[in-house]
């Protein structure tokens, strides 16, 4: 199994359900409480001018109505994650989170 794939089982226990998208298209139509999730950026670690590891970070998005949804805060527990923004739109409360994986 690749790292990704890794990560989206581990999102899928943590939401209890099988909504969890990776990158999702627009014309997805999705079931709430859902899951997120897209690669946002890779790191690059450098020794002796050269290249010698790389990791990935992933953009989270937990999306409820609930806004006091505990299983939420359960990502925060994942290694090297942090959350970065709370809004609401359309009634759906959408917690942004990092993580790096």
């Amino acid at each position: 199994m690749d790292k990704r794939t890794d990560l989206h089982t581990i999102l899928l226990n943590l939401i209890n359900n099988t909504n969890v998208y990776f990158q999702p298209p627009e014309s997805i139509k999705m079931d709430y409480p859902c899951i997120i999730y897209s690669r946002d950026k890779i790191n690059s670690d450098y020794a002796n001018n050269r290249k010698y590891a790389h990791s990935t970070r992933y953009q989270i998005t937990a999306i409820d109505r609930n806004p006091d949804s505990l299983w939420q805060l359960d990502i925060l527990d994942l290694p090297l994650c942090q959350h970065v923004r709370h809004f609401v739109h359309d009634g759906l409360h959408h917690d942004v989170y990092e993580i790096y994986f």
